[in-house]
């Protein structure tokens, strides 16, 4: 009797001590530069996206926009992995047609516009191993200046296809359309 009740005990403290192991799992703090999508419809109750960008956010904490974004140099247009944009039929964007698909999105940042690059290179981190060669399309857009500053880096579309890119009181705007 006082072996079955020893191994029973034995059993119990095992068990608890697995249990213990299991919730003790550590999790990663949040990203300091958190992920986002944007859409176009942007309206939850439009269900059928035609155009969809996943990126991450970075966030200003009092640096300088050209340090993170520099003028002339490819950029991964926000932080971490470069933007996976999918178009889900064949779309123009600022004129020039590209076809249904997965692309990530790069750009070019300078004074008085940006070159906007969709590259057929996906699953790619930064722009580290970017290759022109690659790119699907390139277009320049005009730079305009808000009178607001967004400390995080923003991606939205409006209601006519228009993806807006917006960081400090810089503001991009990239046409699309069917």
């Amino acid at each position: 009797m006082k072996n079955s009740t020893f191994i029973a005990s034995l059993a119990l403290v095992c068990l608890l001590f697995l249990s213990t192991n299991v919730n003790a799992q550590k999790f990663a703090k949040l990203d300091k530069s958190p992920m986002d999508a944007a859409a176009y419809p942007a309206s939850y109750k439009e269900p059928n996206k035609l155009i969809k960008v996943i990126y991450s956010r970075p966030q200003l904490k009092d640096r300088a926009l050209s340090k993170l974004a520099p003028n002339d140099k490819v950029w991964r247009t926000g932080a971490n992995e470069a933007p996976t944009i999918t178009l889900y039929k064949d779309m123009k964007i600022a004129g020039k047609a590209v076809k249904a698909g997965e692309y990530s999105l790069f750009t070019i940042p300078g004074d008085k516009s940006w070159t906007i690059i969709l590259s057929k290179d996906v699953n790619v981190w930064g722009a580290y191993a970017y290759n022109e060669a690659n790119d699907v399309v390139r277009v320049k857009a005009d730079v305009t200046t808000a009178n607001d500053a967004l400390e995080a880096f923003s991606i939205v579309f409006d209601d006519n296809a228009v993806m807006h890119l917006g960081w400090d009181k810089v503001r991009v705007a990239v046409p699309f359309t069917e």
